[in-house]
Parts: structure tokens; C-alpha cells; sequence
């Protein structure tokens, strides 16, 4: 059978129109995003992305998402394993239990801990609860929302407000507890509630290099827009895991 030029246009542009209708499956059969550089020796890794970097546009533009992660995030999990490599007993430690701890750790890495080890836990955190699939917060973690919060948008709301004013670089958090209870944190720099024995269920990053090249200095812009990534299903795995006990990072 003969192919024409026409029908070649035709079924490319069939194809694309097929593809643009299905972001779901195609990420459903996607596999993880390799990290284009690799992770400097030492026991603490930079796992891949699970999805593209381009899956979260326009929310989140796909080169904030590269350098981000493979720039970012990479620079502190590299000075992590440098803090550590002459500490057998700390690099040998979970690392929220280096966080939790912080102030039992060797006072010459302490600072090194608390800031690339808050980085790494901080951005470990962000990337797992994204993705391109959004929806809403349904079962035990939506009743906790409407008790806690009176409902999803007072708790975005809220959180936007005490986003925006973080004062310079820094993280808004939801904390939760193994009674499954909710509050809203803010933490300077790269500190953590991990810090303070608690457990974060999700969090936003609010240095600017997380939003500037879409957003400038409009950071409440930001903060709204990244609702439309947060992926409830992932975040209602992170609620049960903290009511059981299991959360870590």
C-alpha cells in the first residue's frame, strides 16, 4: 500500500492528537527519569524524578525542574556525604534520625547536617508528593483536612499566607502526627520539622530558585499554582504511613 505525503501529515497529526488526550497513561507507562549526573560517593543518593520534567508545566517550567533537581538537590546531597565520610556511626544513621538528633551529632558536621541534610530530606519530600496527576484529598486524609483546617481551601489558603511570609529562603509545611493530626509549619534556610521529632506530610519550597524563572518575585502566584501539582494520592500514602508509624522522610 502506498503512503502519500497527505496521509503521512494526516496520521502524525492523528497520532499527536491521540497523545495530547492521554497524559495519564503516558505517564502510567513512563519510566523514572534518570539523573542525568550521578551521585558523588557516600551513602546518601539523588533518586531520578518519577516523572518528566516537563510534567508539571506551566505550574512548574521544565528548566526550574532540571536545575532544581540535578543542580539543587544534587549539591546537597554531595555535601552530605562529604560531612559524613570521616563519621562512620552518622553516615551508618537513617536520616531523620541524623535530624531528629541533630544536636547529639559531632559538633565539627553539625552545621553541615542541618543544612545539607535538611536540604535533602526537604527536596525528597517535595519531589514524592508531585506529580501530573493533581485530583483532591479523599478518605481519612480529606476528614482530617475538614477537621483541622475546615476544609481543603481554608488549608490552602492558610498555607499560601504563611508561605508568603517566610522572610527570605525557606519551607511552608503540613505536619502531621501518628494520631493523624494536621498543622501548618514555616522553617528558615533548610531546616525541617524532622528537626523538632515531628513528621511532614508535604511541604513547599519557597527559595526562589524553586520559582523564579516563571514567576519573579510574585512568590503568592507561585504558591497558588503549585496546588495544581500536588498529587493527593501519593500524599494520602504519606498520611497513612504516618498513622501507622512508617513515615520517615
Amino acid at each position: 500500500m502506498s503512503i502519500t505525503r497527505r496521509s503521512l501529515i494526516a496520521g502524525t497529526a492523528s497520532l499527536a492528537a491521540a497523545v495530547a488526550s492521554r497524559p495519564a497513561l503516558l505517564y502510567a507507562q513512563a519510566a523514572p527519569r534518570p539523573s542525568p549526573t550521578p551521585t558523588p560517593p557516600g551513602p546518601f543518593k539523588l533518586d531520578p524524578l518519577l516523572y518528566p520534567t516537563t510534567a508539571l508545566a506551566p505550574n512548574i517550567d521544565a528548566k526550574t525542574m532540571e536545575i532544581h533537581h540535578d543542580r539543587h538537590h544534587l549539591a546537597y546531597v554531595s555535601g552530605l556525604n562529604t560531612a559524613v565520610k570521616d563519621h562512620a556511626n552518622v553516615a551508618s544513621m537513617p536520616l531523620q534520625e541524623i535530624l531528629a538528633k541533630l544536636g547529639e551529632m559531632p559538633e565539627a558536621i553539625r552545621t553541615q547536617l542541618r543544612n545539607f541534610g535538611g536540604g535533602h530530606a526537604n527536596h525528597t519530600m517535595f519531589w514524592l508528593v508531585m506529580g501530573p496527576r493533581s485530583g483532591k484529598p479523599s478518605g481519612d486524609l480529606d476528614q482530617a483536612i475538614e477537621r483541622d483546617f475546615g476544609g481543603l481551601q481554608k488549608l490552602q489558603d492558610d498555607f499560601n499566607a504563611a508561605g508568603a511570609r517566610v522572610f527570605g529562603s525557606g519551607w511552608v509545611f503540613v505536619t502531621v502526627t501518628k494520631e493523624g493530626n494536621l498543622a501548618i509549619e514555616t522553617k528558615p534556610n533548610q531546616d525541617t520539622p524532622l528537626m523538632d521529632g515531628k513528621r511532614v506530610l508535604m511541604g513547599n519550597d519557597v527559595w526562589e530558585h524553586a520559582y523564579y524563572l516563571t514567576y519573579q518575585n510574585r512568590r503568592p502566584d507561585y504558591l497558588k499554582a503549585w496546588w495544581n501539582t500536588v498529587d493527593w494520592t501519593r500524599v494520602g500514602e504519606r498520611y497513612k504511613a504516618a498513622t501507622s508509624g512508617t513515615l520517615t522522610i
